[in-house]
């Protein structure tokens, strides 16, 4: 069974960066994703914006803490996670969230810098924590400190007359 959600859009918000009593970061960030749609009835282009809910734990927040603000555009993947919470009024409540397991930064909107960094974190082998627990199942599970983007992925070289250089 696969859960993925890959979302390029932009940041509408500052994120909001906690750290929780056992020194745990996790962020929290609105992102819209806009899709342009054209209506050949009317003969012209709509917009549609969808804004998401997203969470960021540990490394990650720590890199959403430093590098992103409101209007910078960012890459994420991570997993849809619904969750259940009682408001003020003693309601059940339902958000459905992604939790990001990888982040680029890609700079704003009309800004050619380009891309800045990859971060992301291992993948989870069990259930993501609610929010405001420790992921991970511990401090020993955690991802080191270094968050600096990993230097560019050399494709690997295969000679035009390899055998097993197949044509798609």
């Amino acid at each position: 069974m696969v859960n993925k959600v890959i979302l390029i859009g932009n940041v509408g918000l500052d994120p909001e960066v906690r750290t929780l009593e056992s020194g745990v970061k996790v962020a929290r960030l609105r992102l819209a994703t806009t899709e342009r749609l054209f209506d050949r009835q009317s003969n012209e282009t709509k917009e549609h914006t969808e804004w998401h809910s997203v969470t960021m734990w540990r490394g990650l927040a720590d890199v959403v803490d430093r590098y992103v603000r409101k209007g910078a555009q960012i890459y994420v993947e991570g997993r849809l996670r619904t969750r259940e919470w009682m408001d003020k009024d003693n309601n059940k409540r339902y958000t459905t969230e992604i939790l990001a397991d990888t982040m680029n930064l890609l700079g704003r909107r009309g800004d050619a810098a380009g891309a800045e960094g990859t971060f992301g974190v291992p993948p989870q082998t069990s259930e993501a924590p609610a929010y405001g627990q420790q992921p991970y199942g511990g401090a020993s599970a955690a991802p080191s400190a270094d968050t600096s983007a990993p230097g560019p992925v050399a494709a690997p070289v295969v000679p035009a007359d390899d055998p097993d250089d197949l044509p798609f």
